[in-house]
């Protein structure tokens, strides 16, 4: 099985990566921090547009016609630039829920017991009756709680959490990015903080996470297996949480400000790693098939 991109999909994520850089750059995703829990309509409309959620509905019913794998590809593209909203529930809703592929329609689901962005949403799949709000540690992912769905996945099944996973691959690739540019940067005792040993252990241990993780959601894309899907998903969660702590430790005092970014991969990635298929039950799936 080759597992090297082709031509077409190394276009696909520079092109999605392209216009992504134009419509949600840094500014933008301060701005959507200020905005605290506000979607931004325009912004949907956009990626709608886009083909990003009608990316997998077949050409004769007005969708782009590709498949899994570069729907993983588009929304590790999505994790980088942390953009907010329920978009891989729109994602998996497009074909069922009308305005949904066109991005006029902003749906959302619950899952392990939370829903994200219940207050913005024009379609909520499952009962969500006595939902309540819940301090959210992540100021782009509002949160509501529902009782008694601690073990639903919510729409979309595995195709939604493998999906997550690519986000969480996303977000793991760009703190390791920007760990590394930073000590490249950072000058202390004279020299720059990435010829110190320790700091290029943190970031070595890095790329190996995040491109294991790759790997994993990469493969489990082609196969749709659920078992490699629970595999993808538990090394994904590991890779954007642990990147995000180890860039944390690599940028020291600046990257406990609030002006650094790294503390929103972060708090993205704990949120991720709850949403859809958390680590307990993961690890269930996979020691249930050995």
């Amino acid at each position: 099985m080759d597992f090297r991109l082709t031509e077409d999909q190394r276009d696909l994520r520079r092109g999605v990566r392209e216009l992504l850089a134009r419509l949600f750059d840094r500014e933008a995703l301060r701005a959507a921090v200020d905005a605290g829990g506000r979607l931004d309509r325009e912004l949907w409309r956009e990626l709608g547009a886009a083909g990003l959620f009608a990316l997998r509905l077949p050409e004769e019913e007005g969708g782009v016609g590709l498949g899994l794998p570069e729907a993983v590809l588009v929304f590790e593209e999505v994790g980088r630039t942390l953009v907010p909203g329920p978009l891989v529930a729109t994602h998996v809703a497009a074909g069922s829920v009308p305005g949904a592929a066109e991005g006029a329609v902003v749906v959302t689901d619950a899952s392990e017991g939370l829903v994200p962005w219940l207050d913005e949403a024009d379609v909520v799949l499952g009962d969500v009756s006595g939902a309540v709000p819940m301090r959210s540690v992540d100021p782009l992912t509002p949160l509501h709680r529902v009782r008694g769905l601690g073990g639903a996945d919510g729409a979309g099944g595995d195709a939604a959490v493998l999906l997550t996973a690519a986000e969480q691959v996303g977000s793991a690739g760009r703190t390791t990015g920007a760990a590394v540019a930073y000590a490249r940067e950072r000058e202390q005792f004279g020299e720059v903080i990435g010829g110190f040993q320790a700091v290029k252990h943190l970031c070595a241990g890095m790329l190996v996470r995040a491109e294991l993780a790759r790997a994993a959601v990469r493969a489990a894309s082609l196969t749709a297996d659920p078992v490699e899907i629970a595999g993808a998903k538990l090394l994904a969660d590991e890779a954007a949480i642990g990147n995000a702590r180890d860039c944390l430790q690599v940028y020291g005092g600046m990257g406990f400000t609030w002006e650094a970014d790294v503390h929103l991969h972060l708090k993205r990635a704990w949120v991720r790693a709850e949403l859809r298929l958390p680590a307990a039950r993961a690890e269930e799936t996979v020691a249930a098939a050995l």
